[in-house]
C-alpha cells in the first residue's frame, strides 16, 4: 500500500476566508458566531450562526461560474484553488487522469432550493433556472471542481450528514493507497443557514437558542450546552501519493496513516451509547495505522455542544484509550466556527495539521461549566504550545455515521 501525504490545504470558515485568517483567529480563541443577516430572523427562535463573513467569489471564479453554481460550490471551488496553490499540483494533459476529486456536503445546495421553489411559486416552472439541478445536487461540487481544474481521475461525492468529509478524506487516501490515483482533491462545503435549514435543525431541537448571548452559545462538554451552533464553511486538501508528491519536489505538510468509518444501528439522530460506533471507528483507524492509543498526542473532537453528543463522545475516547484518555489533549474547535455539517471533518482535518506544522493546540472556549460527565483535558479558553506528532479526527453524522482519521508529522 501506498504512503499518503498532503501537501495543499484551503479553508474557509465563519473565522475567515482563508487558511491563514481561521487559524489566526483559532489559536487566539475567537468566536466567528454572529446575528444571522441573510434572511429575517424575526419569525425564526434562533437568531444566530456562524455565517460566512465578505467572501468574494469573484477571486475564484468569473461572474457566469458564480450565477451557475450554488453558494456551496463556490467555497469548495474557492478551497480548491486556495489548496492547489499551495501545493504547487500543476494538472496537465499528462498527469490529469492520476487525480481526481472526492468533495461531500451534508445538504447541498439548499439556498438554491429555498430560491427556486419561490421562484416556482411566484412565476411559474417557466421561470426555473435550467441551471437548478447541478446547482443543488452534492455532487455538483466535485463535477464542477473536476470541470475547472482538469482533474479527470475517480471523481465522487459522498453524503454521510456530519460524518460527509471525513469520509471522503478517508476514502481519498484509500483510493491512492490501492493504487487508483496518484493524487486526489477532496474535502467538504456547506452553506445551511437558510430559512428552512435553521428552522428544522431548531424544530428538532439540535441548535441553541442563546439568542442572547450568542458568541458563547457554542460550548462543547460544558453542564449548560443546550444544542449546536450552525456553522457554513468550505475545507479541501491535496492528498499525494508519496513518491508521486516527492518525485515533483512538493512540500509534505503531513502524512494520513489511519482511517475507518462505522455506523451505530441505533437512532436517526442520537448516538449509540458510550459512543459505541465511534469506538469501532478510532479502533480500526489506529489498527491500521499500526499505532497504539499513547501514540496519540491530540484529538480534535466531533464537539457539537449537543447533550448526547458531548457525552457519548468523551466515554468513547475512555474506552479506547484507558488512563491515557486523561493525558491527551482534546479540543472542540467547533466552539469558536459552529458546526459546518458536512463540511466539519475536512475543516477539521486542516486544523489537526496545522496542530503539527506550529506546535499549539487550539482551544475549547466557552467552557464555563464542566459537566461532571466529561472529565478529560479539552484545553479549556486559551490555546496550548505543545510538540504534536500525532493527532486523531473524530466526525459522527445523524444516521449512525462516524469516522475517524489520523495524521502523523511526516518523516521519510
Amino acid at each position: 500500500m501506498s504512503r499518503v501525504v498532503v501537501t495543499g490545504l484551503g479553508l474557509v470558515t465563519s473565522l475567515g476566508n482563508d487558511l491563514a485568517s481561521t487559524w489566526d483567529a483559532l489559536i487566539q480563541g475567537k468566536s466567528g458566531i454572529g446575528e444571522i443577516t441573510a434572511y429575517d430572523t424575526s419569525k425564526h427562535r434562533v437568531h444566530f450562526g456562524g455565517q460566512v463573513k465578505d467572501f468574494d467569489p469573484t477571486l475564484y471564479m468569473d461572474r457566469k461560474e458564480i450565477r451557475r453554481n450554488d453558494a456551496y460550490e463556490q467555497l469548495a471551488i474557492a478551497t480548491t484553488k486556495q489548496a492547489l496553490a499551495q501545493s504547487q499540483l500543476q494538472i496537465t494533459a499528462e498527469n490529469a487522469d492520476e487525480i481526481g476529486v472526492y468533495i461531500g456536503s451534508g445538504i447541498g445546495g439548499l439556498e438554491t432550493l429555498h430560491d427556486q421553489f419561490k421562484v416556482l411559486h411566484e412565476k411559474g416552472p417557466d421561470r426555473i433556472s435550467p441551471f437548478f439541478i447541478n446547482m443543488m445536487i452534492i455532487d455538483g461540487a466535485p463535477g464542477i471542481v473536476s470541470i475547472l481544474t482538469g482533474a479527470k481521475g475517480p471523481n465522487w461525492a459522498a453524503v454521510s450528514a456530519c460524518a460527509t468529509s471525513g469520509n471522503t478524506l478517508g476514502e481519498a487516501w484509500e483510493t491512492i493507497r490501492r493504487g487508483d490515483a496518484q493524487a486526489m482533491i477532496a474535502g467538504g462545503a456547506e452553506k445551511a443557514i437558510t430559512p428552512i435549514a435553521m428552522a428544522a435543525f431548531d424544530n428538532m431541537h439540535a441548535l441553541s437558542r442563546h439568542n442572547e448571548n450568542y458568541q458563547e452559545a457554542s460550548r462543547p462538554f460544558d453542564a449548560l450546552r443546550d444544542g449546536f451552533v450552525m456553522g457554513e464553511g468550505a475545507a479541501m486538501l491535496i492528498l499525494e501519493d508519496l513518491d508521486f508528491a516527492k518525485a515533483r519536489g512538493a512540500h509534505i505538510l503531513a502524512e494520513i496513516v489511519g482511517y475507518a468509518s462505522t455506523g451505530d444501528a441505533n437512532h436517526v439522530t442520537a448516538p449509540a451509547p458510550g459512543g459505541e460506533g465511534l469506538v469501532r471507528a478510532m479502533r480500526r483507524a489506529l489498527k491500521k495505522a499500526g499505532l497504539r492509543p499513547e501514540d496519540v498526542d491530540y484529538i480534535n473532537a466531533h464537539g457539537t455542544s449537543t447533550p448526547f453528543n458531548d457525552s457519548n463522545e468523551t466515554q468513547a475516547i475512555k474506552t479506547v484509550f484507558g488512563e491515557h484518555a486523561y493525558r491527551i489533549a482534546v479540543s472542540s474547535t467547533k466552539s469558536m466556527t459552529g458546526h459546518t455539517l458536512g463540511a466539519a471533518g475536512a475543516v477539521e482535518a486542516v486544523i489537526s495539521i496545522q496542530t503539527i506544522l506550529n506546535g499549539i493546540i487550539p482551544p475549547t472556549i466557552n467552557l464555563h461549566h464542566p459537566d461532571p460527565e466529561c472529565d478529560l483535558d479539552y484545553v479549556p479558553h486559551e490555546a496550548r504550545h505543545a510538540t504534536v506528532n500525532v493527532v486523531m479526527s473524530n466526525s459522527m453524522g445523524f444516521g449512525g455515521h462516524n469516522t475517524s482519521l489520523i495524521f502523523k508529522r511526516y518523516e521519510e
